[in-house]
């Protein structure tokens, strides 16, 4: 239970005793529980959609609903967005991109990226008051950290002068890869049937499509990128199923 707790101590801001989490070591064993991570939080987010839902109309209750997503993370995945959207669009060579990435500062393809992806989610979760809204929601953050397992698996540490997310390097498995996004798809079909196999087979087009970008532009990853991912893999479930009732 360490391994999970140091999963959700790393992923979250939600509160865990120092001793639960264990030490670094265990933090770089913990990979295997970031989707059940991330199904945690889907189910916090999920139930906070049902209460506000009753409360308040569709649009400010999917706004809310999309800030208690990033708020329990403490927006870690929304900095590494904006971070990566600042280097990966700076037009400068591969080592300028990686300081760029460092600099605690936000330019303006970080603002930009950061907005249309808050805006786009809001936008797709208030086109779905459906019966399959609340299991969508639940399906989103597995599907963000299911596409980092898979992206700090199939591409080596970037960074040579090492960084925190070189923890995971010694760790990684295409076992984890597996076992996280079979999850997803377990979970995606169990809860919303063909939408949520849609919607995790987007998530995983969408994550194989950033990995290969990723590789062409640093040939490897960062945390930044990790966090990048995420943001990106979790509208996935949202856009297939916005797709998919507009088509009928």
């Amino acid at each position: 239970m360490k391994r999970f707790f140091a999963a959700i101590k790393f992923l979250t801001i939600m509160p865990v005793p120092g001793g639960w989490g264990g030490d670094e070591k265990t933090l770089a064993r913990s990979v295997p529980y970031f989707p059940l991570t991330g199904l945690l939080i889907g189910l916090i987010a999920a139930c906070f959609d049902y209460a506000v839902g009753r409360a308040l109309p569709l649009l400010p209750a999917s706004a809310l609903t999309i800030l208690v997503l990033i708020c329990l993370t403490g927006g870690l995945h929304m900095d590494g967005l904006a971070d990566t959207a600042d280097g990966f669009f700076s037009a400068r060579p591969r080592n300028k991109m990686m300081e760029i990435m460092r600099d605690s500062r936000i330019g303006v393809m970080g603002v930009l990226a950061v907005v249309f992806v808050v805006l786009l989610k809001v936008t797709l979760l208030t086109i779905l008051f459906t019966s399959s809204r609340w299991a969508l929601i639940l399906i989103m953050p597995l599907a963000g950290r299911a596409a980092i397992v898979a992206l700090m698996t199939a591409l080596p540490y970037a960074r040579p002068e090492g960084g925190l997310a070189t923890l995971f390097a010694g760790s990684r498995s295409w076992l984890h890869c597996l076992w996280a996004w079979g999850i997803l798809f377990a979970v995606a079909v169990g809860m919303a049937q063909g939408i949520g196999f849609a919607g995790a087979l987007l998530a995983l087009v969408v994550t194989v499509l950033f990995c290969l970008y990723n590789r062409s532009k640093l040939g490897g990853y960062t945390g930044d990128t990790l966090g990048a991912v995420c943001e990106l893999a979790e509208m996935a479930p949202l856009l297939a199923a916005v797709v998919y009732y507009h088509q009928r």
